[in-house]
């Protein structure tokens, strides 16, 4: 991991913690690293250097203003304003896994074309953690390009259960 990105998630994992919002800012922070990830148009008017950055810092009040806490929103302005918007996601991403190795969890990355109830997220966190032998936080993300299913990562490991991959595997019996 870059050293960059470590020292921005280290760092507002200390603040986040010292707050005592821990939980809200890694779960506002991801929100956010999945809608810049979602929007070309969002990430490229974040990142672009000719864009004024009193209209960038508009752009991200009036996203989040009011909808997240006041630490996120500092803390998502303070790194528009370092210029370091294109690693948002990363830095996000570094802030979920060390806030879940504090808590000795790993965390899973589970895409569904859904939002997934919490009961759902529970059954799913109990067997992926019998699946990696970890304990497992899920984070859910919704990809409408998963059509059906879910596809999930713990580290290195994925497992796609998703209709996409069903089809292609029947498309392959069909066509062998």
């Amino acid at each position: 991991m870059d050293h960059r990105i470590s020292g921005y998630a280290n760092g507002i994992f200390e603040l986040a913690k010292a707050e005592e919002e821990l939980v809200r800012v890694e779960d506002e922070l991801f929100s956010v690293a999945q809608a810049l990830d979602d929007s070309n148009e969002l990430r490229s008017t974040l990142t672009d250097p000719q864009f004024p950055m009193d209209k960038k810092h508009a752009l991200v009040n009036d996203l989040i203003g009011g909808r997240a806490s006041s630490l996120t929103l500092d803390l998502v302005q303070l790194i528009v304003s370092q210029g370091h918007a294109s690693e948002l996601s990363a830095i996000a991403r570094a802030l979920v896994e060390t806030a879940a190795a504090s808590r000795d969890m790993a965390v899973a990355e589970v895409r569904s074309a859904v939002a997934l109830d919490d009961e759902t997220i529970e059954r799913l966190a109990a067997a992926l953690g019998k699946a990696t032998g970890k304990n497992v936080e899920v984070k859910v993300v919704v990809d409408e390009a998963v059509i059906g299913g879910i596809v999930a990562r713990v580290g290195d490991t994925v497992i796609d259960g998703s209709l996409a991959r069903r089809v292609d595997s029947l498309r392959q019996v069909v066509e062998s």
